[in-house]
């Protein structure tokens, strides 16, 4: 049986929290996680965990709906809940998947429920084309490098030193340009450097090591290293 899916509610209507939480019930695929009932406890909520669904109202007291998607650089998918249809067309900016108006009839959520698992579906596939080589261009001519063998990358002006478990490869290409070519699994290091993070052998306060080689954590891109080696 596939993992159920984490909702919240925010809504600052207890009425609202009665008739979300009944609907989430009576689907397996949902699990209520948390209810807010204002902006603060649901960004105290989603700093600390992990949520795959938000129904979210838009008229709340301090903050919005609105706001809070605007506060919260990512947040998670969401489906906004409102007596008022004005801004509909906004809220679309913000990534919302759908918007139901209240009073919510069940048929309406199971629908707003088909086109959030739409979206999962979609995003399930993405995640199954894995990308496992970089096609680059080293001596005139462009060579397929196999992302498994690529321990880091290392700027050299112009071009990219591409230190692989076979050889190392001065490929025509930046530093900036080859990290969007590469997948997930792959984190920079240093303005210079770009390492695969299975292939850190070790962790220092100001380095990793990498088959013998030092190379340096920049102080910008510490956080986001140390923040990925605990996951």
């Amino acid at each position: 049986m596939k993992e159920s899916k984490k909702c919240i509610i925010v809504d600052d209507e207890p009425a609202a929290h009665y008739v979300l939480a009944n609907y989430i019930k009576q689907n397996p695929q949902l699990e209520l996680v948390f209810q807010g009932y204002n902006g603060i406890e649901a960004m105290d909520y989603l700093r600390e965990n992990k949520v795959d669904l938000m129904f979210l109202d838009i008229n709340m007291p301090e903050i919005s709906g609105m706001e809070l998607l605007k506060i919260i650089p990512t947040h998670p998918k969401t489906i906004l809940t409102t007596a008022y249809s004005e801004f509909a067309l906004e809220s679309y900016d913000y990534g919302v998947i759908d918007y139901l108006l209240k009073p919510i009839y069940f048929p309406r959520f199971l629908k707003a429920i088909d086109r959030f698992f739409a979206t999962e579906n979609v995003k399930i596939k993405e995640e199954e084309v894995a990308v496992n080589s970089v096609s680059v261009k080293v001596d005139g001519y462009f060579i397929d490098i196999e992302l498994d063998h690529l321990l880091f990358a290392q700027s050299f002006g112009n071009y990219v030193k591409l230190h692989t478990t076979k050889r190392t490869y001065l490929a025509s290409i930046t530093t900036t340009e080859f990290e969007k070519c590469l997948p997930e699994k792959f984190i920079r290091i240093h303005k210079s450097y770009i390492v695969a993070v299975d292939k850190i052998e070790e962790v220092e306060k100001d380095f990793v090591i990498i088959k013998k080689e030092k190379l340096p954590i920049g102080i910008t891109y510490k956080r986001e290293l140390f923040d990925r080696l605990k996951k």
